[in-house]
């Protein structure tokens, strides 16, 4: 709370323990008043403390927020250790601090200087950054025509809004020089208009001509009725007309306000311009606005393209018209047309009827029903499924999917082997081979076993090339090492031997299996059961690899993917959980 009598400083007390051995302590009565006195402040009848800069202290500020620290040495009321302080407060760039633009041209260089640029002679940078053309003879050397020297760039301190400034360092008097520009244009269109109207008034009889020509074509002069135009965004006077684009009637509602949400079409500020269909995606249909880009393609402006269309077609037939220099006598041409054209085709289709008949069949329904009646019928289960009628075929990509050919029931490329692309089915290394099934798979397996066969055995010690290369052996090794040897390679041997006489057996009991195997017919309820224990296994799977990390999640690029079917189907849809289903928490 906001005490008369602040909390002492250390430093204060220290001082005033060198004039006394101890400080002076705050007596029982003072403490009493200034109690008295905060109460009085609270309830009013006191006046509020007031700090160093003369402002009240609201005398219901609880104490910890009002007494200073320490360490601040304060020697009266304040709450100015409460504020933000000014060496905490970071400081930027102002708005008009930008990069200086060109180079200086105040000083005159005449001489290199040690650590200029090598090529140009400016001291701002080196000979890997100069922008001029390389020299053939650098500056370095002939000390003739030194560039001056760039400006040196402060170093700006942007905020957040600084940094999105996209008006920032823009040079107004850059735009100055574009209103100037169009100003002179302007004006020397006044000046030639001005020009023409004192050469019409002096030629009395050329102005009659005119205008009988104007009243024959139709035409109008642009600037007669000038006077008495009043459209939104086109500022009107006798001597002077300017159109300012981009300006809407302020009745009407603003581009940007039509729809708030940020994932609509996008508004540019600077442009005032929004090409996209803002209501895009929504039910609402009946608009007035759907973008500019609608915009540009409505009314007559495919009408203007049909008439360009037909002035060409008809040049090239001979007949010269032009549709800004004519536009009256293009119309009448083209309407001629289309009503020739017209009657052309129905005199064709009458006489095709008076010869066939059949007049009856060109009365057809309307086309409301025509285009919703059809021959197509399917029935769907409750989960989706065709259970008669053909599917809708969905087209996936532009290449053909799942093409199998020559008896295969895989594709190329889902079996890989020892550096081999193969078929998955038969087990086929050659690409458009006909499938042979599982006795494929079997006969490659048997001579992959034959092909492979035991592994190397060395030649005993006993033969004539074994003793000949072993007496040149023995003469650099042991009789006791060459013992250890022959006893490993026997049961090198006989481990080989083994292996060899299990793979043969393998073999021979896969083809029995094939010979003896005979299908079992399993129930509709049976496959559903092992379907939906499969599905189980499947989610329960899922589950745990979504949880794992992705660095230790497995990836089998070989795995197989097949079509499933009904019965797998069926189990999918009854394990689905359905979250939305308000009764899924219940079942």
């Amino acid at each position: 709370m906001a005490l008369s009598n602040p909390s002492v400083p250390v430093s204060e007390i220290l001082k005033s323990s060198a004039d006394s051995d101890e400080p002076k302590k705050k007596s029982r009565e003072d403490w009493r008043k200034a109690k008295e006195l905060e109460e009085a402040r609270k309830a009013g009848t006191a006046p509020a403390a007031v700090d160093e800069e003369g402002k009240d202290i609201n005398p219901h500020i609880p104490q910890y927020i009002s007494s200073a620290p320490w360490y601040y040495s304060a020697k009266g009321p304040t709450l100015k250790h409460q504020r933000i302080q000014e060496e905490s407060v970071k400081k930027f760039s102002g708005i008009d601090e930008w990069y200086k633009r060109g180079v200086d041209s105040s000083k005159v260089i005449t001489k290199y200087r040690k650590g200029a640029c090598e090529n140009c002679g400016a001291i701002t940078h080196q000979k890997k950054d100069c922008m001029e053309r390389p020299r053939k003879i650098g500056a370095r050397f002939t000390g003739a025509k030194i560039a001056p020297d760039e400006f040196v760039q402060p170093e700006l301190s942007r905020d957040y809004d600084g940094k999105r400034d996209r008006w920032a360092g823009y040079d107004p008097i850059q735009h100055k020089m574009v209103i100037e520009r169009y100003a002179r244009i302007d004006e020397a269109k006044r000046q030639l208009r001005a020009d023409k109207l004192n050469s019409e008034q002096s030629e009395e009889a050329e102005e009659e001509e005119t205008k009988e020509s104007i009243a024959d074509e139709g035409g109008e002069d642009e600037d007669k009725y000038v006077d008495e135009v009043d459209m939104p965004g086109t500022k009107v006077d006798s001597k002077q007309r300017i159109t300012v684009r981009n300006l809407r009637i302020r009745e009407d509602t603003a581009k940007y306000l039509r729809n708030l949400d940020p994932s609509s079409a996008y508004y540019d500020p600077k442009t005032r311009s929004m090409r996209d269909n803002p209501y895009a995606g929504s039910a609402d249909t009946d608009v007035d606005y759907a973008g500019e880009n609608f915009v540009r393609f409505t009314g007559d402006t495919l009408d203007h393209a049909k008439v360009q269309l037909f002035a060409w077609e008809a040049h090239n037939k001979g007949v010269d018209v032009h549709p800004l220099g004519e536009p009256t006598r293009l119309e009448v041409l083209k309407k001629e047309f289309v009503g020739k054209k017209e009657e052309f085709k129905q005199k064709g289709q009458e006489d095709l009827i008076k010869k066939y008949g059949g007049e009856e069949h060109l009365k057809a329904p309307p086309k409301e029903l025509l285009l919703a009646q059809t021959e197509y019928y399917a029935e769907y289960t409750r989960y989706g499924t065709v259970i008669k009628g053909q599917e809708k075929e969905v087209v996936r990509s532009r290449y053909e999917e799942d093409v199998l050919i020559n008896n295969h029931t895989t594709v190329w490329g889902s079996f890989w082997h020892s550096g081999k692309w193969g078929y998955k089915c038969c087990h086929s290394f050659i690409k458009g081979s006909y499938c042979t099934g599982e006795a494929g798979r079997l006969a490659a397996s048997a001579g992959e076993v034959a092909v492979k066969g035991p592994a190397f055995i060395p030649p005993h010690p006993s033969t004539p090339s074994a003793s000949s290369s072993s007496t040149s052996s023995d003469s650099s090794s042991s009789s006791s090492s060459s013992e250890d040897e022959e006893e490993k390679e026997r049961m090198k041997k006989k481990q080989e031997k083994k292996k060899a006489k299990k793979k043969k057996q393998k073999v021979k009991k896969l083809k029995n299996k094939i010979k003896n195997k005979k299908p079992e017919e399993k129930t509709e309820e049976e496959k559903l059961q092992e379907a939906l224990k499969k599905e189980e296994e499947a989610q329960k799977e899922g589950e745990r690899l979504s949880k794992m990390d992705d660095r230790k999640r497995p990836y089998n690029s070989m795995f197989e993917v097949q079509k499933p079917t009904d019965v797998e189907m069926e189990a999918y849809y009854m394990k689905k959980k359905r979250d939305e289903d308000p009764m899924a928490n219940f079942l």
